[in-house]
């Protein structure tokens, strides 16, 4: 994989070879979350929006297959954990997931909250991040 000239972090994508995009899209959690005082009532989770993509190189090996269903799972299981000041620990969190799954090459996870300021359609963190090595 190279990088483009034209900046840095731009993947050049016309060396790159054929890959495959597989992705879980708008999957609602509540959770317990945030740094503001309003959202650190245990009563009332905050609403999150979470979008993964998985890239890896294709076709995939003969049995290989990416499994959303871990990734989804893992989110599920957000529900009634402690409270998480960082959209960042989730979103790291979530690659460290995608990374469990030996095709995956490369990931992109977003987690915005779409109820924490009225004028907006949603705030939130976005990584997206090659495995490493």
């Amino acid at each position: 994989m190279t990088e483009s000239a034209a900046g840095a972090g731009r993947f050049d994508w016309r060396h790159a070879g054929d890959h495959v995009r597989v992705l879980l899209s708008d999957v609602a959690v509540d959770v317990r979350i945030g740094l503001h005082p309003w959202e650190r009532h245990p009563e009332r989770p905050t609403r999150l929006i979470v979008n993964v993509e998985m890239f890896a190189a294709w076709p995939l090996a003969q049995g290989d297959f990416i499994d959303y269903d871990r990734v989804r799972d893992h989110i599920n299981g957000w529900r009634g954990r402690e409270h998480v000041e960082l959209l960042e620990t989730l979103v790291e969190e979530l690659i460290g997931v995608c990374f469990a799954l030996p095709p995956v090459e490369a990931c992109r996870v977003r987690i915005t909250k779409p109820d924490i300021f009225p004028e907006a359609a949603g705030a939130g963190v976005e990584i997206f991040r090659r495995r490493p090595g």
